[in-house]
């Protein structure tokens, strides 16, 4: 496989069958349609057009591509500005018609099948993890950790793929982290009519916008609560100081719910997958998910202990593309595996 291939020569080492994706810098302060060039020492063109063609035939039915592809093309000159350059340079560099780029944008936005976990330890720490799901293999050599700079820093960071601009995964270093999980209602073309006419955002570019602007985690929940989006989602929030901790349960229009860590009830921890918290889970990872964190203890949370929360079967699974582990209180503590075995370590 081409990343695999890409560690061995860089000399990255592969633990267990997993493996680090490659890091890519994005700088803020270039044109839209330059900022993804570092795209190209990474992967070749080919193998770019060819895995967003494996991601769209299987998301979107054949006849559907075909019939919709004029109506994205007439639409695209919506797409609001950074996303519309970044997209318009993609598909310079894919050597693609930019409609099948848009497409392949909202592809990403259906079929996230998720587990996110925000917890205290008895310090008062936060750490924030997640497993993203995926039913697209490719999509584990398309995986990236991405460094947003502006002025020569990092402004904010993430874990995405190649051809997406949105974030499902991010960390605004010392404010908060934030991850996105699918809540199973709408169909992705309805979204795309969402997002178009009713001039809602995607729920990724949300979370990039809010990882960009937000001040703290109480405005980042802010954001992420009430900006409205195409479609519905939860949305999990960690912070820097004890108590920042949050799942919001969203409609397009705003919040349904909102669920804090509540310290004085003992509860120090939330896992969220793709189902309302307060209904019962039609899945097992959930209940595996809180009975791993129970074993573990409060006392032994960290990076590493919720990594292997994360790594118990079925919360990690066949379909799981990567897992991420962070703390905005300890930027430097990001790590996301690639997952081609659920039995490995950090």
């Amino acid at each position: 496989m081409q990343i695999l291939i890409f560690w061995a020569v860089v000399g990255v080492s592969v633990c267990g069958g997993s493996f680090s994706p490659p890091v890519v810098k994005i700088s803020l302060d270039e044109p839209a349609e330059q900022r993804w060039a570092p795209l190209l020492k990474i992967f070749g063109k080919d193998f770019l057009q060819k895995a967003a063609a494996d991601v769209i035939d299987t998301t979107v039915p054949k006849w559907v591509h075909l019939a919709i592809k004029p109506v994205v093309k007439a639409l695209e000159k919506y797409v609001p500005q950074p996303y519309a350059g970044e997209i318009r340079g993609m598909a310079s560099y894919y050597q693609s018609d930019i409609s099948d780029v848009v497409l392949l944008n909202f592809a990403y936005e259906v079929s996230a099948f998720c587990t996110s976990i925000v917890a205290q330890n008895s310090n008062g720490n936060i750490y924030h993890g997640r497993n993203l799901d995926y039913p697209h293999d490719v999509l584990k050599n398309l995986t990236l950790d991405i460094m947003f700079i502006k002025n020569g820093e990092v402004a904010y960071r993430g874990t995405s793929f190649a051809g997406y601009v949105g974030l499902w995964t991010g960390q605004s270093a010392n404010k908060f982290t934030v991850t996105g999980d699918q809540r199973n209602k709408g169909h992705w073309w309805e979204n795309v009519i969402s997002a178009f006419l009713l001039k809602s955002s995607p729920v990724s570019w949300l979370v990039r916008e809010t990882l960009e602007e937000a001040t703290d985690f109480q405005d980042a929940v802010q954001r992420l609560a009430k900006v409205p989006i195409i479609t519905d989602v939860y949305y999990i929030v960690g912070g820097v100081h004890p108590k920042e901790g949050v799942v919001i349960t969203r409609d397009r229009s705003g919040p349904a719910d909102i669920w804090p860590l509540d310290w004085t009830m003992g509860q120090w921890y939330l896992v969220e997958t793709n189902f309302d918290h307060w209904l019962p889970s039609p899945d097992h990872r959930r209940e595996t998910a809180m009975k791993a964190l129970n074993a573990t203890g409060q006392s032994n949370i960290n990076i590493r202990s919720l990594y292997q929360v994360l790594s118990v079967v079925p919360v990690c699974n066949s379909i799981t593309v990567y897992t991420t582990v962070m703390s905005a209180a300890s930027p430097a503590e990001y790590r996301t595996v690639v997952r081609t075995t659920c039995v490995d370590s950090i």
